[in-house]
């Protein structure tokens, strides 16, 4: 689409893609929608009564108001932000209220109200089951039936920028008869996708009814300490090696900007049971790359996954719990079939065994303090236009 903006045409933050954030300069914050390496003040927007949310922008410091209006809204906002970007006789009154990128900071987009992880990559869960249980069948027996997935703490989601101290926690060496207790030595990445609740749910949240509730999504790379959670993780699953932070990118995309990245899902055996069943079954075609202090190791495919977003609600709900605007559930580690896809350090290097070369000559298995892991992504958009996510990042700090 053209834009009276002075934009490339080949800008993956044009007109077709327009993520929401929050940000804020000086003592004040506002939320916004980026265009190119601008972002536009939604309070002002409406103020000026450009666009009409039902006054969710008005002092709104996240998201969740807007969130919170539903899908009827965030199609006339959208609509109406795309005639003010494509529409020179708007110029005027929108001009005086973009901020330029460089000159804001960028705020935890949405309040979290509740954080869950799902594991829903087959080749990832495959090859943490050899990893961790050799000579066993990778899979467990439930699997292939249900999104697996752990609840974690939405407290401890921050931005992206936001520096990552170095989780404490007790952890058991394989040489060792009892566990010590100290800083991880095994810190790892996951790279995943996120998904953010707009609108409340009674209970359970049908197939269907993903679009009816899911705003739009954001890069996530879901921290782990791999010793930490290897002594921890049985019976009851992931703790303390996962809960300390998770970091996502300050852009929400929204879902209305990726229909032209839906593709068919896998096809899932043995079928599926009737809640995890929709008229649809599609995923995203998205591409991610995974730097490590500045080095290209890794371009997860998104489109790989075996259990779709829409039925991760399902099951999210399934049992009677409600969905709340500001939830995000994350995808679970984006793994495809070769170690250059594989979106988590453990099995980049096979747990070590196998380290990688980064530019500076160092060979290397797990993070270091002061290491920097960046995580950003792209999907095709309309009319072979490209949909940005932008980026997390996050450097690792030693803990005082």
């Amino acid at each position: 689409m053209t834009t009276w903006l002075e934009l490339a045409d080949d800008d993956p933050f044009g007109v077709h893609n327009l993520p929401l954030c929050a940000f804020g300069a000086g003592c004040f914050s506002w939320v916004g929608v980026r265009i190119g390496d601008r972002i536009l003040n939604l309070a002002g927007a409406e103020h000026e009564g450009l666009v009409e949310a039902g006054g969710a922008f008005d002092g709104a410091h996240t998201l969740n108001k807007f969130l919170a209006q539903g899908r009827p809204t965030w199609i006339r906002v959208r609509e109406q932000l795309t005639e003010l970007f494509t529409g020179p006789k708007h110029r005027s009154a929108v001009e005086p209220l973009l901020f330029n990128l460089a000159d804001v900071r960028l705020n935890l987009p949405f309040e979290v109200a509740d954080y869950v992880d799902f594991y829903s990559f087959e080749e990832h869960a495959t090859n943490l089951g050899k990893l961790f249980r050799p000579g066993a069948e990778p899979l467990l027996p439930n699997w292939r039936h249900l999104p697996v997935g752990y609840h974690g703490r939405a407290g401890t989601v921050v931005v992206s920028g936001t520096d990552i101290p170095r989780p404490w926690g007790q952890r058991k060496r394989p040489d060792e008869s009892a566990p010590t207790y100290g800083p991880s030595e095994r810190l790892d990445i996951e790279a995943e996708l996120g998904f953010v609740v707009g609108t409340d749910s009674e209970g359970a949240v049908g197939v269907d009814d993903f679009r009816e509730h899911v705003f739009g999504a954001v890069l996530v790379n879901d921290w782990s300490a791999r010793d930490l959670q290897a002594w921890e993780y049985q019976p009851l699953g992931p703790f303390t090696g996962k809960s300390f932070r998770t970091s996502i990118s300050p852009w929400v995309v929204p879902l209305d900007a990726l229909d032209a990245a839906k593709v068919p899902g896998r096809r899932q055996e043995p079928e599926v049971l009737p809640y995890l069943r929709g008229r649809e079954h599609y995923g995203y075609d998205i591409r991610l790359e995974v730097f490590w202090n500045e080095t290209l190791i890794a371009r997860p495919p998104f489109e790989s996954m075996y259990w779709t977003p829409a039925q991760q609600l399902a099951h999210l709900t399934v049992n009677g719990a409600f969905a709340r605007t500001g939830d995000l559930y994350a995808s679970g580690t984006i793994s495809g079939g070769v170690a250059e896809e594989t979106g988590s350090f453990i099995e980049r290097t096979w747990n070590g065994a196998q380290p990688v070369r980064l530019a500076d000559g160092s060979a290397r298995s797990f993070l270091l303090d002061g290491d920097t892991v960046t995580i950003s992504a792209t999907a095709p958009g309309v009319d072979r236009a490209v949909v940005a996510f932008g980026e997390v990042t996050g450097t690792v700090v030693k803990q005082s």
